[in-house]
């Protein structure tokens, strides 16, 4: 019995050494991971930040989907084309005006340009518009909803592990403007809006 005992206690001490050495070499690597991510965070705010705001997206959210898609490699290429931070596929950056797809502002715009767009198509659910970047609009459309694919359910689960907001909040942004009557116009149609500032801007000159 005692010597049951002692052999019991000498697995358990060994199983608390081997857990410590093991702390010993994680810990580290995980430490240096989370600096990295915080260094390329803190490398693309600068970009992230204005085009956040400029098309009203969370910049957390924008962070959250580069960390899943490519965490922050702006030269990634994926095995099936897709390009850059954002991992955006040839013909999706041609829609949204990308020409150079290695270029991270280029990339980056382009990315939450599509982000917008598909917030506005599914209303803000955000699991629909993660699934649509992920799987493509397409893929929506056949299954109604997101798509049985692994690495679409994955993929959302990724991003929804850094971005813990259930929901995508977009505040409403109005714009004024006069109109050639002297009017004070207020819309929160930005399209609309530039259209029009445009249009004195040719005026003026």
């Amino acid at each position: 019995m005692k010597e049951r005992k002692t052999v019991l206690r000498l697995l358990f001490h060994k199983k608390i050494f081997s857990l410590g050495v093991l702390l010993l070499f994680v810990l580290p690597s995980l430490k240096m991971e989370v600096q990295a991510n915080q260094e390329f965070k803190s490398k693309y705010n600068d970009i992230i930040e204005p085009l956040a705001l400029k098309y009203n997206v969370d910049p957390k959210l924008i962070h959250s989907i580069i960390r899943a898609e490519s965490n922050y490699n702006s030269i990634a290429v994926s095995p099936k084309g897709a390009v850059g931070l954002m991992q955006l596929m040839p013909e999706t950056a041609k829609e949204f005006g990308v020409e150079n797809l290695y270029d991270p502002k280029e990339n980056i715009e382009g990315g939450v340009k599509y982000l917008d767009y598909l917030c506005k198509l599914y209303n803000n659910r955000k699991d629909l518009v993660l699934a649509a970047y992920n799987a493509g609009q397409e893929a929506i459309k056949k299954y109604g909803g997101i798509p049985p694919y692994p690495e679409t359910i994955n993929y959302i689960k990724k991003v929804n592990g850094s971005h813990k907001k259930s929901t995508i909040r977009r505040k409403t942004i109005i714009y004024k403007f006069y109109d050639k009557s002297g009017r004070l116009i207020f819309t929160n149609d930005r399209t609309y809006y530039l259209l029009n500032k445009k249009k004195q801007n040719t005026n003026s000159n």
